[in-house]
């Protein structure tokens, strides 16, 4: 309600300061409280004809043209239809706003998951290789991340530059503790270099103490 109240005001009535909603609500308390037996006196079908225009001029039909749809990302289309179609379902606007601002989140976490890129350089002598990491390390891209190293193939020294990276969560600690597991149990060794403050002191407050999570 408060919603559709400051968009009548806007679209509607043309109010440009603060003090419309301040009139607005004092208005509606009035109503409430001083004529709140002439108001509940106004039948239902009124009421639900004036909701009906509150939001045929609040909507904004523009966004679901059909050039604008596409144009639109995909992701952003669905959590639109997921929205609409969890408030018509269930009558509650909280409910679909929660459901779709969750979407939201499972979609950006998709689109992220691979932005970490890994590249290896292999010193002249063959006895080393220094994996450079870029990009943020989060729940999302640890599962990938375990999955950009050669453990068969690297020699005995593996270095992990993370210059250019940042670690997020223990998620991320955890793939770390993975791939130095994975080498070690090939009897090569680690080398964890170039964290940045914050990074160093996740890793360092929770290496070690997240076995099993990958």
């Amino acid at each position: 309600p408060m919603i559709g109240q400051t968009m009548i005001n806007v679209k509607v009535s043309g109010a440009r300061t603060r003090l419309s909603t301040f009139l607005a609500g004092a208005f509606l308390m009035v109503l409430c409280i001083v004529f709140g037996p002439v108001v509940s006196d106004i039948p239902m079908a009124a009421l639900v004809a004036v909701m009906i225009m509150v939001s045929f001029a609040t909507f904004d039909w523009h966004s679901i043209a059909p050039k604008t749809l596409k144009r639109m990302p995909a992701g952003e289309i669905t959590v639109m239809v997921i929205t609409v179609a969890c408030v018509v379902a269930t009558h509650n606007l909280a409910i679909g706003v929660v459901v779709g601002s969750l979407t939201a989140m499972v979609i950006f976490a998709k689109r992220v998951a691979h932005l970490a890129e890994v590249t290896a350089v292999t010193d002249p002598e063959g006895t080393t290789v220094v994996y450079r990491v870029t990009g943020e390390l989060f729940f999302a891209s640890s599962n990938d991340l375990v999955g950009q190293f050669d453990y068969a193939g690297d020699p005995d020294r593996v270095v992990i530059d993370l210059s250019a990276a940042h670690i997020w969560d223990a998620s991320s600690v955890a793939a770390l503790d993975a791939i130095e597991t994975k080498y070690a149990q090939r009897g090569k060794t680690v080398e964890i270099t170039g964290l940045n403050k914050p990074s160093a002191q996740i890793h360092e407050k929770l290496s070690g103490e997240l076995a099993g999570s990958h």
